[in-house]
């Protein structure tokens, strides 16, 4: 490996230390429900976010709320000398798509049939970290 590949490389490793993420894939809720839930903890800070997910009603927040302390998790493996409260997670991005579609008939009257589309989807969540550890070191 040549040195200006392993220099970015290595810049490339020290930027994804900063972020964490955690995906979720075929949960079985339509996109449109969980974006709902998703739109209230986008940009929020991870206790903040944690504490709305918590306390939600709609059941797509459970799913989410595993999901966020999964990347919680997955930050602490990657920054295992770091504190947590010092770091200042915050969710940077959170993203709902489509899954597969379960497809199904539903009799109907005079002899037709209607189809229902069972929706899932497929949710990402990347956690940031704002810098502060780097003031308190200087």
């Amino acid at each position: 490996m040549g040195v200006r590949k392993r220099e970015t490389a290595e810049a490339r490793k020290e930027a994804n230390k900063s972020i964490a993420f955690a995906k979720l894939n075929n949960c079985p809720t339509s996109p449109r429900k969980m974006r709902i839930v998703a739109d209230l903890v986008r940009g929020q800070k991870v206790e903040l976010a944690l504490n709305i997910l918590k306390f939600n009603a709609k059941d797509a927040s459970r799913n989410l709320e595993k999901l966020l302390l999964s990347a919680i998790n997955n930050w602490q493996q990657k920054n295992s000398e770091e504190s947590l409260e010092e770091a200042g997670l915050f969710v940077k991005e959170i993203r709902v798509d489509g899954g597969a579609m379960l497809k199904r008939l539903r009799p109907a009257p005079q002899g037709r049939a209607h189809r229902i589309r069972k929706r899932s989807n497929h949710v990402t969540i990347v956690l940031g970290a704002t810098n502060n550890n780097t003031q308190s070191n200087s």
